[in-house]
């Protein structure tokens, strides 16, 4: 699964799907007395009122204002899935490269261009992948609301090097002196 799949909402089209199996299977419940051929045309006709409903809200949604979805992100011509599969596919080849010249496999010149020409490529993709909007801004911007969401608690400094430690903390991180006072024992 990708990382840009979304498990936590649900899609207008698993709602029309939803909605036309339904009213398939309540078509099949409630014509006892038809033929065979006939439940199923009246099945496939509720279904297909499904399909028309989708592509009506496909339709109608942009003219909403209610984002649709931008699509997959393309970087270069191609999208980001497409690069960091084929970055992947490099890494994975340069490890095999390497596996077979240290069985034996491969002469030292032919790894040395090899290995050379692979890892170009997987630096290029690499560069590639970092200079499209990624994922350090939307990391940043995740941590400064969260930092800003989580109220400040004020830790206790350790008197010997007067470093800041986490608040359950009983020993300071820098120095190991103890941070417990007399009456918290």
């Amino acid at each position: 699964m990708s990382s840009e799949t979304s498990t936590d909402t649900f899609q207008p089209w698993q709602l029309f799907t939803l909605a036309g199996l339904i009213g398939a299977t309540v078509v099949v419940f409630v014509s006892q007395g038809q033929t065979p051929a006939g439940v199923i045309l009246l099945s496939l006709t509720i279904f297909a009122a499904a399909v028309v409903g989708f592509a009506a809200w496909r339709t109608l949604a942009p003219l909403t204002g209610a984002e649709v979805g931008s699509g997959p992100q393309m970087l270069g011509g191609r999208t980001r899935a497409a690069l960091e599969r084929e970055k992947a596919l490099v890494l994975r080849a340069i490890k095999d490269l390497e596996f077979d010249h240290a069985m034996g496999k491969t002469s030292d010149k032919d790894f040395a261009e090899m290995t050379a020409r692979l890892r170009v490529r997987a630096a290029g993709l690499i560069r590639q992948l970092d200079a499209g909007t990624g994922y350090r801004e939307a990391i940043e911007k995740e941590v400064a609301k969260r930092v800003k969401a989580r109220p400040a608690v004020q830790a206790g400094a350790c008197a010997a090097c007067s470093t800041v430690n986490d608040p359950d903390a009983r020993f300071c991180k820098h120095c190991g002196a103890s941070l417990s006072t007399p009456d918290s024992q």
